[in-house]
Formats: C-alpha cells, sequence, structure tokens
C-alpha cells in the first residue's frame, strides 16, 4: 500500500493510495515539517550499521519515517526508542550494539534546510 505526507496550511495529513485515488487517513498539525509532498512509501528500512541525519517527518503506532536527503526516506522502528520522538525535530538517530536506537539533536550545520 502506498502511503504519502502531504503538508500545507500548517496540516500535515496521512494519505493512502485506493484504486487509483489518494484518501486521507489522518490530519493533524504540520509540527514544523516543511510543506510539500513526501512519498513515504519509497522509504528503506534504516541501517543500523549506519548514521542517519534528518527531519522527522511522522511517528505513528509502529514507524517512524525520516528524511534523509531530498526524496530519500528511512524507516525506523518506534519500539527501538526509549522516548517518544515528535515529527519537525531534526534528530541524528545512531543504533547502540544492542539495537536501541539513540536520538540526538543535529547541529546547526546538520540540519537540512530549504530556499524558497
Amino acid at each position: 500500500m502506498k502511503q504519502r505526507l502531504l503538508v500545507m496550511n500548517g496540516q500535515c495529513t496521512m494519505q493512502q493510495e485506493d484504486q487509483g485515488q489518494w484518501k486521507n487517513s489522518k490530519v493533524e498539525k504540520a509540527r514544523g515539517v516543511k510543506p510539500g509532498i513526501y512519498n513515504i512509501y519509497t522509504a528503506n528500512r534504516a541501517d543500523k550499521a549506519k548514521e542517519h541525519t534528518g527531519i522527522i517527518l511522522y511517528v505513528d503506532k509502529s514507524t517512524v519515517y525520516q528524511q534523509v536527503g531530498k526524496g530519500q526516506y528511512v524507516t525506523h522502528d518506534r519500539a527501538d526508542f526509549a522516548k517518544l520522538l515528535m515529527a519537525g525535530e531534526t534528530k541524528i538517530i545512531r543504533y547502540s550494539d544492542d539495537g536501541k536506537a539513540v536520538a540526538s539533536e543535529a547541529t546547526l550545520g546538520q540540519k537540512q534546510a530549504r530556499k524558497i
């Protein structure tokens, strides 16, 4: 099932494709996520041997979606985090030897920015 995020007017809408049509499944506040269309169905599972830096786009019951580059997304298992992450935060996510995710605040140089 394809999923995407549509962010505009301060709202973040999770949409799912159903027979070629995008249908809204959940709407919430954007919380600092920049306006745009995020095709999170293209996301890959996060490589636990690497460090992932980027903005947290969306958090649901089982998955954390993170944008790590323009049009590049990774997913993390929510159960791997000791502390709940919020959408709109820019984080560096590493994995410890026991497979648990460790999220730290990204420095100013590591934060992604868009020019309008």
